[in-house]
């Protein structure tokens, strides 16, 4: 069961990173970006599904797992949200949100793949868990200033 789960977690995990640059990259409007969005927040939830009943199957060796998915998740609900709903001053929270979650995937990502990854394996493990969220983090602010004059 556990290996059925790893599966559909990979699979949509690799959905997650393609289509979250995909809408990152498209012109924001209705069209590909909504559609690319759509996929991705589909995807998330299957990730965030797969990783909470992976981490509780293994507890011991993946709590962060479970962790991570819930933060990760609730930035990408929150961005999805914000789009649909269009509350006062939406669009910061939208952004800080897809982004923030975009952040989250990766850092798991490369958490559990870094003795694989060329250079990021010389990196120190603690590198790796705040090294997406040291470049992202500037990216969030710059996007957010362009799309919040």
């Amino acid at each position: 069961m556990f290996k059925l789960f790893l599966v559909l977690h990979i699979i949509t995990g690799i959905i997650c990173l393609i289509t979250g640059l995909l809408a990152g990259f498209s012109k924001k409007r209705r069209g590909k970006h909504s559609f690319y969005g759509e996929i991705y927040h589909g995807s998330y939830f299957l990730v965030f599904i797969t990783a909470v009943v992976m981490s509780i199957l293994h507890w011991n060796e993946s709590a962060y797992l479970f962790y991570i998915a819930i933060f990760s998740y609730s930035l990408a609900l929150l961005g999805y949200i914000a789009a649909k709903k269009r509350w006062k001053n939406w669009l910061g929270s939208h952004i800080g949100g897809m982004l923030g979650s975009y952040i989250g995937i990766v850092t798991a990502t490369l958490v559990v793949n870094a003795k694989s990854i060329p250079l990021i394996n010389n990196l120190p493990i603690l590198l790796v868990w705040f090294l997406p969220t040291i470049i992202g983090t500037p990216i969030i602010i710059k996007v957010g200033r362009k799309y919040n004059r």
